[in-house]
Formats: C-alpha cells, structure tokens, sequence
C-alpha cells in the first residue's frame, strides 16, 4: 500500500517573500525587460538575493512565475466582469486587459520561446486558463446578439499579441490599445442583435 505524502505547505513568511518577488519581478519586467538584474529584483523585493535563488533558482524560474500568476489573474477576471458588464463590454474590457497583460512584458516573448525546457508548461497553461475564459465572453457576447460568432479564441489571442507588437522606431504605448478596440469593432459588425 502506498502512502500519499501531502504537499508541504510553506511558511507565512515564505509565501510572502514569493508573492513580493514575483510582484517586484512583474512591475521590473514591465519597466526594464526580463533581463533586469536579479538583485535589482530582491531589493525591490525586500529580500536578500539568497532569497530570491531560494525560491527561484534560475531567472526562468521566476519568469515562469510571473507569467502563471499573470495568466491565472487574467483568467479570474473574465468571469468577474461578465457578472457585472453587459456582455460585449465585458469582452471588450477583458480584452483590453489582455493586452496590458502582452504589451507590458517586455522580452517575455523572447524569453519564452527560448526553448528553455522551464517554460514548456506554460503554453499549455495558457491555452487551458486563457482559452476558455474567453471562449466564455464570446459565447455570452454571441448569445446576447451583440458580436457575430465563429472566432477561434486562440486566433483572436494570437491576434492581439500580434497587435501589442510596437511599429518600428515607434513609442506609441497606446497603439495596441487602439487596435484592439478595433478589432472589437469587428466583432461588432455583422452581430446578429
């Protein structure tokens, strides 16, 4: 008979030392890329950098953080405002919120098709959390007459990170917003509403 061995649940204070890295991280990457320094990281942090190697031993590690707890929160919030929008509103703001996600995180896409075996997961992931809450919102969208219907949600995803790449020698931090709410437009038209 084998005996399962239950999860070792981390200390209060450790849990908290990884949820501060990897906020410190998530802020670092959006305004330096992923190749800040590490003890840049820890300070804003406010661990030391033996810390940081505790908890992530490689900086595809706390990448990989990062981006499982930016697509976990991604997610969460698709279900949040179809019960408090209208449902193309609540598409169109989750997308908005989508893009935030792909436009802030500068060198995250490089660094994920690195081809380092830390982020082989994470594709998955995404598909599996990402996926469906916005194949929930196009579904209401569609049901409520207010967007036509027979988009790929992994398409339009694919749309949008394709939309949040900057035009070159281009500063406009706005620009993928603005063609994101175009492409909503397009999804509006031809609605059966």
């Amino acid at each position: 008979m084998t005996k399962t061995v239950p999860a070792r649940q981390l200390r209060v204070d450790a849990q908290r030392n990884i949820d501060s890295l990897i906020e410190s991280a998530k802020a670092l990457f959006m305004s330096s890329g992923v190749d800040v320094p590490m003890k840049e990281i820890a300070d804003q942090a406010g661990v030391g950098v033996g810390t940081l190697y505790r908890h992530f031993p490689q900086r595809s590690d706390l990448i990989s953080a990062v981006f499982k707890r930016e697509v976990d929160e991604c997610a969460a919030e698709a279900p949040i405002l179809a019960a408090s929008h209208p449902p193309d509103v609540a598409l169109e703001l989750w997308l908005q919120r989508y893009t935030r996600f792909v436009a802030t995180k500068h060198g995250l896409a490089a660094a994920l098709h690195s081809g380092d075996a830390a982020y082989s997961t994470l594709r998955v992931r995404f598909e599996e959390q990402v996926g469906p809450a916005l194949r929930m919102l196009l579904d209401n969208a569609v049901a409520a007459g207010v967007v036509h219907g027979g988009e790929d949600p992994l398409e339009l995803l694919g749309a949008v990170a394709n939309l949040c790449v900057p035009a070159p020698g281009s500063s406009d931090d706005s620009r993928a917003y603005r063609m994101v709410a175009l492409m909503v437009k397009g999804l509006r038209y031809d609605a059966k509403g």
